[in-house]
């Protein structure tokens, strides 16, 4: 239930549920996301997605009409994949529903079982189908029901053992992405990332167009997630019934280790137990010094942070992950906010302050920015953290904005800033610090050269 008494909207604190959907299938190898609904539908979720990754981005559609929403859009569904075939020659292509037609009752699964039928004589690509309408959730919902459909749909048999690690990462940064990599290959395992958007939403400059670009989880390597070491899932918020690495445990026995974006020391201590654990190899030197730099940046820049009151907002994980980082080197937050209803947000919470604040900070559920702007006015913050919709409000506050997450539309290079592990906290600490020094020099009539 959420926690507004307001009736409408006004500057939602939350994006489409099938946005998030589109964005994960984008993260498979020759998988193109297919809306089914009208083609307004993907046009807004395009260009929101390219201006904070600054890539192109395809979206198929159904492009239902009156015509349809009366009579249904079946046979538009079934054309609209026809085409995607014949233009993009997908392997798979993931299928989300939308607001429109879940709310006229399109019955997707048996629309798509009869496409397989009636055209079994064609080379068929994978379809995997999800339900995202919009009034369902958050962008959040969407990434995750995604991922958990393309674990159930495309792993169907117990694959042979082998040294592999299952990462869920959530929905993190491509550079977020390729580090999360690196770790495990440091560990000397590969990883199955699922989705991977590393490089097909961060890519190299090219001389030709490509409709499929490059990059994303193999369909080898989720089938094989059956015979995996484990699988690690970030992101301690609830969006599904069953996630994809519960799926697998339940299935096929793969020990599924659930955590939260591992940003700051504690959550990436835990990390990397986990990871200790599944592989049975140590923490190699290289991080254990990282962690002893971060240690050290913190006690550095301790008496610039230290009691400053921060208001956090944006997609549920982002949140939660943020709140811990902030509670452990002395920003205390004193508002988190999120546009989703997910049941367990306040005691995510109150787990990841637990020994670091006196009480966890005031959650605030299913809210939007008018929301945010009502309570905010009388809790007097420092800083604002989260994406850039919130700069307005930081403009009137007169207070600092640290952006994270996304979307990020008014700054350059969102999709290669990095959060996760030691490095990524000593990243996002500087970014702080530096932000709050910014600040503090900019309201200075003297203009100090030396903080």
């Amino acid at each position: 239930m959420s926690d507004s008494p307001y009736v409408s909207t006004t500057n939602a604190c939350k994006l489409c549920t099938p946005l998030g959907a589109a964005l994960a299938f984008r993260g498979v190898e020759g998988a193109i996301p297919f809306l089914h609904g009208s083609q307004g539908c993907a046009t807004y979720m395009r260009r929101y997605i390219i201006s904070h990754f600054r890539e192109p981005m395809d979206i198929a559609s159904s492009a239902l009409g009156e015509k349809q929403a009366v009579f249904g859009g079946g046979p538009n569904l079934k054309k609209g994949i026809l085409n995607v075939m014949s233009k993009y020659g997908a392997s798979v292509v993931g299928v989300a529903t939308t607001c429109l037609t879940e709310t006229i009752g399109d019955d997707v699964p048996r629309l798509l079982a009869e496409f397989r039928k009636e055209f079994a004589d064609l080379p068929l690509p994978e379809i995997v189908h999800v339900s995202t309408p919009s009034y369902s959730g958050t962008h959040m919902e969407g990434w995750h029901a995604a991922v958990a459909a393309l674990a159930s749909q495309l792993v169907t048999e117990k694959a042979p053992d082998h040294r592999r690690v299952n990462l869920m990462p959530g929905l993190v940064s491509p550079s977020d992405l390729r580090h999360f990599k690196e770790i495990l290959a440091d560990f000397g395992v590969a990883a199955t990332v699922l989705p991977d958007i590393s490089d097909s939403m961060d890519r190299p400059a090219l001389l030709d167009y490509e409709k499929l670009p490059a990059g994303g989880t193999t369909l080898a390597d989720i089938r094989a997630m059956s015979g995996a070491l484990g699988s690690i899932e970030c992101g301690r918020a609830v969006h599904v019934v069953e996630s994809a690495g519960a799926n697998l445990e339940n299935r096929f026995g793969v020990p599924n280790v659930s955590l939260g974006i591992p940003i700051g020391i504690r959550e990436t201590d835990a990390f990397f137990a986990a990871l200790e654990k599944l592989t049975g190899v140590t923490t190699p030197a290289k991080y254990i010094n990282e962690r002893g730099r971060l240690v050290d940046a913190y006690v550095d820049g301790h008496k610039y942070v230290a009691g400053k009151r921060a208001i956090v907002y944006g997609e549920e994980d982002m949140v939660i992950a943020m709140v811990a980082f902030l509670a452990e080197i002395g920003v205390k937050p004193i508002l988190a906010a999120t546009g989703s209803t997910c049941k367990n947000f306040k005691a995510a919470l109150a787990e990841v302050t637990a020994g670091l604040l006196p009480e966890p900070p005031e959650a605030r559920l299913g809210v939007d920015f008018h929301d945010i702007a009502e309570q905010a006015a009388d809790l007097a913050p420092d800083l604002l953290v989260g994406h850039s919709k919130g700069y307005t409000y930081a403009k009137a506050w007169d207070v600092p904005l640290l952006r994270v997450g996304f979307p990020i539309h008014d700054r350059f290079g969102g999709q290669r800033m990095r959060h996760v592990a030691y490095g990524g906290a000593q990243e996002l600490f500087d970014r702080l610090v530096n932000t709050i020094l910014e600040r503090k020099q900019e309201a200075s009539a003297v203009g100090y050269g030396y903080l």
